[in-house]
């Protein structure tokens, strides 16, 4: 089966999740700059969730790029992960407008993880079907860097009950840490390429 369907709706998802967030940030009734204030929340909110679906985005492109084809199986574990990304602009809005409150931060964490539990689902899916000796299952390897996200997550949602701005800072350090590209599938492909022009 073909991966170009699968590229194509997951693009869309993901262009329609960015649309909505922005959308949700309401236009402030006033024409001075303190009149953004109340808003500033809201904004920050934004600017981490675009960060981490461009990062979700960034890295399933990597992804797909290095896989040759999908099953129904693959189809399955990238709907999951869609449905995960697509409950962020829901827990960014509330997250934002309840000025990080401790239940919406929470939720917020909790989306995070489950869409990170996701895309570890769906590479897995996707190496074993490529085999072991694949460039992308040489790429994602035993995933050190997406096990210890996710286990920062739930430091995360822990540390959000103590205080949400700890939660919230958490989320930052993580979305920090994938800010750079993962480069193991770049590098894989370059050495796979680079080894069958020897050939």
């Amino acid at each position: 089966m073909g991966k170009g369907r699968l590229e194509a709706f997951s693009d869309g998802v993901l262009a329609i999740i960015i649309t909505i967030m922005v959308l949700e940030m309401k236009v402030p009734h006033g024409n001075s700059l303190t009149d953004l204030k109340p808003l500033l929340p809201v904004f920050l909110s934004y600017i981490l969730s675009f960060v981490y679906i461009g990062i979700y985005w960034n890295n399933h492109h990597h992804m797909l790029h290095a896989a040759h084809k999908v099953t129904g199986t693959v189809l399955w574990t990238n709907t999951h992960l869609l449905f995960w990304l697509s409950l962020v602009p829901f827990v960014t809005s509330w997250m934002g407008e309840n000025n990080f409150s401790t239940w919406p931060v929470v939720l917020y964490g909790v989306v995070l993880f489950m869409a990170s539990m996701a895309y570890y689902f769906l590479a897995h899916s996707l190496s074993g079907l490529h085999g072991k000796d694949s460039t992308l299952a040489k790429a994602i390897g035993r995933d050190r860097k997406g096990i210890i996200s996710s286990v920062i997550y739930v430091i995360g949602i822990g540390l959000s009950f103590v205080h949400p701005y700890l939660g919230f800072a958490i989320y930052v350090v993580v979305a920090a840490i994938w800010f750079i590209p993962d480069r193991r599938i770049e590098r894989n492909l370059e050495q796979d390429h680079a080894d069958k022009s020897k050939m």
